[in-house]
C-alpha cells in the first residue's frame, strides 16, 4: 500500500447505521428528543432519519439486535456518534432541550477546535453532539498542527446562548 492516495477532501461520512434494541424507543431518542425526522421506515424493523430533508443521516434497525443487550464498552466497535451542530446557538438548544428532558449527560468538554457534549442513546451508543469554532480561531500549535485538547466546557456560557422567545 503508498501513502500517495489521499481521499478526496469533499468527501464526508453520509451516514451512520445502527442496531437497536428497541426501534419505538430509538425513534423517541433521535427524533422526538434531538429532533431528527422520520424520512421512511422498513416494515417495524428499521427507519431511516435525517435532518433537513436528506435521504438519512441514521439508519435504525433490529434486524439482528430486537430485544438485544447493549454492547460491552470495553469491546471494539462504534465509540460514537458525533452530530455536528451548524452554530453554538444550536447546540446551546438541544442543550437546554436535554436539561428540560432531564435526560442523562455523560460529559462536556472544549476541544479548541469545537465544543461538545456527550451521552448515550437507549442503546447505550455513544452520542457527541457538538460544533466546530470557525476554523479561523483553531488552535495551532508552534509546528502549525491542529492543537486539539481537552478541557472543561463552559456550560454557563454556552447555554447562555440560547435565549428562548418569551
Amino acid at each position: 500500500m503508498t501513502a500517495s492516495y489521499r481521499i478526496p477532501t469533499a468527501t464526508r461520512i453520509g451516514h451512520v447505521h445502527l442496531q437497536v434494541s428497541d426501534l419505538q424507543q430509538s425513534l423517541d431518542f433521535y427524533c422526538d428528543l434531538l429532533g431528527f425526522e422520520l424520512v421512511t421506515t422498513y416494515g417495524a424493523e428499521a427507519a431511516f432519519i435525517s435532518a433537513g430533508g436528506y435521504h438519512h443521516h441514521i439508519g435504525l434497525n433490529t434486524w439482528n439486535s430486537k430485544g438485544g443487550m447493549p454492547a460491552d464498552k470495553r469491546a471494539p466497535g462504534l465509540f460514537h456518534t458525533a452530530i455536528l451542530y451548524p452554530s453554538r446557538k444550536d447546540l446551546a438548544r438541544i442543550l437546554q432541550r436535554l436539561i428540560d428532558a432531564n435526560y442523562p449527560i455523560s460529559g462536556f468538554a472544549d476541544h479548541g477546535v469545537s465544543e461538545a457534549i456527550y451521552l448515550d442513546d437507549p442503546d447505550k451508543n455513544g452520542v457527541e453532539l457538538y460544533w466546530d469554532r470557525p476554523k479561523e480561531l483553531w488552535p495551532i500549535d508552534d509546528k502549525g498542527k491542529i492543537h486539539m485538547y481537552t478541557r472543561p466546557l463552559d456550560v454557563t456560557g454556552l447555554l447562555n446562548e440560547w435565549k428562548p422567545l418569551e
